[in-house]
């Protein structure tokens, strides 16, 4: 098993929301180098289905320059080690207006292992009921809308909608094997 040895760390790069790090390291055969590392808090995605229906929201994702359609998800950068379910429930009625009366953890995904220690909660959202939404300053262009579960995985076969979290928590969620929460219980 290769293993990759932090001789020296420092922090080349931090605001609110995120840290980025630069370490010294030795390699199994001898060789050094450094490795970036991007810190931020774990989020939480969250599948909102009632019968056949997804809601996801669109947004502006400003690294790439376009709109995205996407799961509601989200981190709190003040609350960086909320309880999961906690921030599941507040990022869906924050981005949709929606209560979940049934919350169910699905697994949990790293984002980009490769070099980010943020991984995500993947959350199933059912018996859902409307309230009000409050969108952050940030997320003012949000919007979000309805989807029939054949007409969103058609948009994933046609390349619409391409957001990573969203496409790995619907495979989540197709591994899970469609089911709904039935037995298994609220929260967890």
């Amino acid at each position: 098993m290769s293993v990759i040895r932090q001789l020296s760390s420092r922090t080349v790069y931090e605001n609110r929301w995120l840290v980025v790090r630069e370490d010294r390291v030795r390699r199994d055969d001898g060789s050094e180098g450094i490795y970036s590392v991007l810190s931020k808090p774990d989020f939480a995605v969250v599948i909102p289905l009632d019968g056949d229906q997804l809601t996801l929201v669109e947004q502006y994702r400003y690294p790439i320059g376009r709109r995205l359609w996407e799961f509601p998800q989200g981190s709190w950068e003040d609350e960086p080690d909320a309880d999961p379910a906690a921030l599941a429930a507040g990022e869906l009625a924050e981005e949709t207006g929606l209560r979940a009366g049934t919350l169910r953890h699905l697994g949990f995904l790293w984002e980009a292992s490769g070099y980010a220690t943020q991984g995500g909660h993947v959350f199933l959202a059912t018996d859902l009921r409307q309230g009000e939404r409050t969108v952050h300053r940030e997320e003012q262009d949000l919007r979000p809308g309805r989807f029939a579960v054949a007409e969103f995985e058609a948009m994933i076969r046609r390349g619409e909608i391409r957001d990573g979290p969203t496409v790995a928590a619907w495979g989540l969620y197709l591994v899970h094997g469609r089911a709904p929460t039935g037995s298994s219980g609220g929260s967890q």
